[in-house]
C-alpha cells in the first residue's frame, strides 16, 4: 500500500511539474496571437476628401492612389452635397474601390451663408466644398487625428507615413510651407506663383496691417492637412476662420485675384506661427499652375504626394504630367464623368 501511495505521489508531482513547464509557451503563444490579430489592434487612419460635382473623377483617383499604396487601416470620409452623394456612392460600389472602408458625409452649404463674397474672378473657388476643411470637427467626430486632402492630389507613398507626422504640442494642424523645398522655387518663379502672405492678403487694408505679420512671411498650402481635432476644438479654430470670412465680406481684405483662392487667406491668418510642418516630399505642388511648366520625371517619381493646384487639372486639357494621374483613375461606371483629352 505504501509503495502504491508513493507511486501516486510521484506521478502527481510529475503532472504538476509538466503542466507548469508547458503552460509558459502556451501563454506566450496566446499573447502573440492577440498582438497579431489584424484590424482589432490596428489604428484607423481617417482621410477626408471632397467629391464635388464635375470633378468626382479627381476624388476617385485620389482614393484609388491612397488605397493601392498602403496596407494601413484607412477609413475614407467622402464629403459631398446632397445632390452629388448618390453619384459618388454608386461609382465606388460599382468599381474595384468597393472593398475600401468609407463613409459618405453630407455637407450643408447653409453654414456658409453670409460668409463668402460673390465677386471672385474664379467662381469655382467659391464652391461650398472648398470650405469643408474649416469644419472638420463638425463632420468627423470620433477621431483625434485626421488627414484632409484636396481632391486634385495623387498619393504615391504610404499614407501611414503622412499620418505619423508629429504635431508640436499646442498645434491644431500641420501644413507644407511654400518655401520648404528648393526644387520647387524655380517652378514658382517661372509661373508667377505666390509664396508669401503678400500674395494672399491686401496689405492696403488696416485690418491686415494690424495683424503685425510681415508681407514677406512664407505662406503655406492647406490642400494637405494633418489635424489634431482636440486642439482644433479647444482653440475654436472654426469660429476664428468664420470671423475672418465675415470680415472679408465686410472689408474685402483678401481676394481670389491675388493668391488664387479664398479658402487659404483665413487659414494663413488663424494659423500664423501656430502650425507644424509636413515633410516637403509629402506635398509637391503647382502641377496645375501652368500647362507648360514641368518637373523632372526623377523628382516626380521620388515625390510622396503630387498636387495639381491651379487652373490646369489633369482630368482636363491642357495639363501636365497627366500620365501620373491617369495611373490611378477609375472610369465612371455611369459614364457621366469623362476625361477631356486632345483627341476626345
Amino acid at each position: 500500500v505504501n509503495q502504491i501511495l508513493l507511486l501516486l505521489l510521484v506521478l502527481t508531482v510529475c503532472a504538476i511539474l509538466y503542466n507548469k513547464v508547458h503552460q509558459v509557451p502556451l501563454a506566450l503563444k496566446n499573447e502573440t496571437v492577440d498582438l497579431e490579430s489584424p484590424e482589432e489592434m490596428e489604428e484607423e487612419i481617417p482621410v477626408v476628401i471632397c467629391a464635388a460635382a464635375g470633378r468626382m473623377g479627381a476624388a476617385v483617383a485620389a482614393i484609388s492612389s491612397i488605397h493601392s499604396n498602403t496596407e494601413a487601416n484607412v477609413l475614407f470620409y467622402i464629403v459631398g452635397l446632397k445632390t452629388t452623394i448618390p453619384h459618388i456612392r454608386k461609382w465606388i460600389e460599382n468599381s474595384k474601390l468597393k472593398e475600401i472602408k468609407f463613409k459618405v458625409v453630407e455637407f450643408n452649404p447653409m453654414v456658409l451663408k453670409g460668409k463668402i463674397r460673390q465677386d471672385a474672378s474664379r467662381p469655382e473657388l467659391l464652391q461650398p466644398l472648398n470650405f469643408v476643411r474649416f469644419y472638420l470637427p463638425l463632420l468627423i467626430q470620433k477621431h483625434e487625428k485626421v488627414i484632409y486632402l484636396d481632391d486634385d492630389v495623387i498619393v504615391q507613398g504610404d499614407i501611414q507615413e503622412l499620418y505619423d507626422t508629429k504635431l508640436t504640442p499646442g498645434h491644431a494642424a500641420a501644413f507644407s510651407d511654400d518655401c520648404d523645398l528648393p526644387s520647387t522655387h524655380e517652378m514658382v518663379r517661372s509661373v508667377g506663383m505666390q509664396n508669401t502672405y503678400m500674395g494672399f492678403l491686401d496689405y492696403r487694408k488696416q485690418a491686415i496691417r494690424d495683424l503685425g505679420i510681415s508681407p514677406s512671411t512664407c505662406s503655406f498650402n492647406p490642400g494637405v492637412i494633418v489635424a489634431n481635432m482636440t486642439e482644433w476644438k479647444h482653440q475654436r479654430i472654426t469660429k476664428q476662420l468664420e470671423k475672418w470670412m465675415q470680415r472679408n465680406v465686410e472689408e474685402n481684405i483678401y481676394s481670389s485675384t491675388l493668391g488664387g483662392g479664398v479658402a487659404t487667406p483665413p487659414m494663413l491668418i488663424v494659423f500664423h506661427g501656430k502650425y507644424s510642418s509636413i515633410n516637403p516630399m509629402w506635398h509637391i505642388r503647382h502641377l496645375g499652375w501652368s500647362p507648360d511648366a514641368r518637373y523632372s520625371e526623377q523628382f516626380l517619381q521620388e515625390a510622396k504626394l503630387l498636387h495639381w493646384n491651379g487652373r490646369y487639372k489633369p482630368w482636363d486639357y491642357p495639363s501636365v504630367h497627366t500620365d501620373l494621374w491617369e495611373n490611378w483613375f477609375i472610369p465612371d461606371p455611369s459614364g457621366k464623368f469623362k476625361l477631356t483629352r486632345p483627341d476626345s
